[in-house]
């Protein structure tokens, strides 16, 4: 394995092992470290300047969340999601996220909604521009804005959780052809029901808002196992 991760910077308000399973699941996310690789804890704790012991209770903690995966008498892998896997999870977050839409449409205040208003401002510029890393950014802003404004701590959390899982295949989405403005469009369409305090329509729009990016990743990955 060659070098991947820098040396971490200690952070008064966290701990060691929150710093380096941050700085591991980043470089699970951003592809630096690569599905199926072997993650060797020498090594990766002498990359980040740390000790062992960290770098263990991260790989634990990675494997609990579906970034890796242990193979009995061989160690640790950088998990190799598969189409099954993803599908799987685009399912539950589809439910989910039907029902903070839906949520949201009951009980979201003015200004969030005016704070959904002007993000979609920002996804119109990023679209336009096809500034990919940034699209990535503000499509989680308004995301995280719609998990608030459900007033349910519990199902923001469960989301949050899946939405790591998937994360990394976020670029893979919104670089698909036309995905951009249809998430655009997709998300105009959210928010007018959302203004509505529409629940029903709130939960069908973010449904299938999740739906298509599902089948929109999905394609990109069969034209790329083809190719």
């Amino acid at each position: 394995m060659n070098q991947r991760l820098s040396p971490v910077k200690l952070e008064n308000y966290k701990p060691l092992r929150e710093i380096v399973f941050e700085t591991m699941r980043e470089a699970i996310i951003s592809g630096q470290l690569k599905p199926g690789e072997r993650l060797m804890e020498v090594q990766l704790a002498e990359e980040m300047g740390v000790s062992r012991t960290p770098v263990r209770e991260a790989i634990r903690k990675l494997e609990l969340e579906g970034f890796v995966v242990m193979v009995p008498r061989k160690g640790a892998y950088v998990a190799d999601i598969s189409t099954k896997d993803i599908a799987d999870v685009f399912e539950i977050r589809a439910a989910l996220e039907a029902l903070a839409a839906g949520l949201a449409a009951e009980r979201i205040t003015d200004e969030e909604l005016e704070e959904l208003q002007r993000i979609l401002v920002k996804v119109s510029k990023s679209a336009e521009s096809h500034d990919l890393e940034n699209l990535i950014q503000v499509d989680t802003e308004f995301h995280d804005v719609l998990y608030k404004a459900s007033r349910n701590e519990r199902l923001v959390q469960i989301i949050s959780n899946l939405r790591e899982q998937i994360q990394r295949f976020r670029s893979t989405t919104l670089a698909a052809p036309g995905r951009m403005k249809d998430a655009l469009e997709e998300h105009k369409k959210i928010v007018d029901a959302i203004s509505e305090r529409n629940v029903a329509l709130a939960a069908q729009l973010a449904q299938e808002h999740i739906e298509n990016a599902e089948n929109s990743m999905l394609e990109a990955i069969r034209k790329i196992t083809e190719s």
